[in-house]
């Protein structure tokens, strides 16, 4: 259950709790456009491109709840396994999804549940705790994404392909993450 008390959650958390289902799958279908559209922010690499995808992922989490965050990067990859070109560089398709960049895939609807549920529970009250939550929920993403890197080409190079290169833009993405949910969270609700 989402606490609608408090300031810890920002206005459109709120109102998504309580929102009849059309809005919530209109919400869905915003962020999945965000998911596909920040895909095209892309620094080419081999054999896992950086994209701002880890970006919007965090967002949706943090200002969907749990639930709805979830449930829209699920809704995402299922475009993208029905054929929607909304992975990286127009990618689609069952191939993608066991490709390189499969593993992180998955890491983006765990990430987008626990940095949701962390918001749930208040951690987004305070600018440390925000911090901690955010950069919790995006190393998650490399769980899954590493493990299956690693199934692919071996732990090794897992770590030398699928990390290292990652670090700097990590603490990018989930500072600029934490950025625009403080902003979030200081627009009033109509709730």
């Amino acid at each position: 259950m989402i606490s609608t008390s408090g300031t810890a959650l920002p206005g459109l958390t709120r109102s998504l709790a309580i929102a009849p289902i059309w809005a919530k799958a209109a919400a869905v279908l915003v962020g999945t456009a965000l998911l596909a559209a920040s895909t095209q922010v892309t620094v080419p690499m081999f054999p896992v491109p950086m994209t701002m995808q880890t970006w919007a992922v965090l967002v949706i989490g943090a200002l969907y709840g749990s639930r709805l965050g979830a449930i829209t990067v699920l809704a995402y990859i299922a475009e993208g396994l029905a054929g929607l070109p909304v992975f990286t560089a127009g990618g689609f398709g069952l191939a993608k999804m066991m490709g390189p960049t499969g593993g992180y895939l998955i890491g983006f609807v765990i990430s987008a549940w626990m940095i949701g549920y962390a918001m749930e529970r208040g951690l987004g009250r305070s600018l440390g705790t925000s911090i901690l939550a955010f950069t919790l929920a995006h190393a998650v993403v490399f769980v899954p994404g590493v493990a299956w890197l690693a199934y692919l080409v071996g732990a090794d190079k897992a770590i030398a392909l699928g990390v290292v290169p990652f670090f700097i833009g990590s603490v990018v993405k989930t500072a600029l993450a934490v950025a625009t949910y403080e902003a979030a969270r200081k627009v009033p609700s109509r709730a």
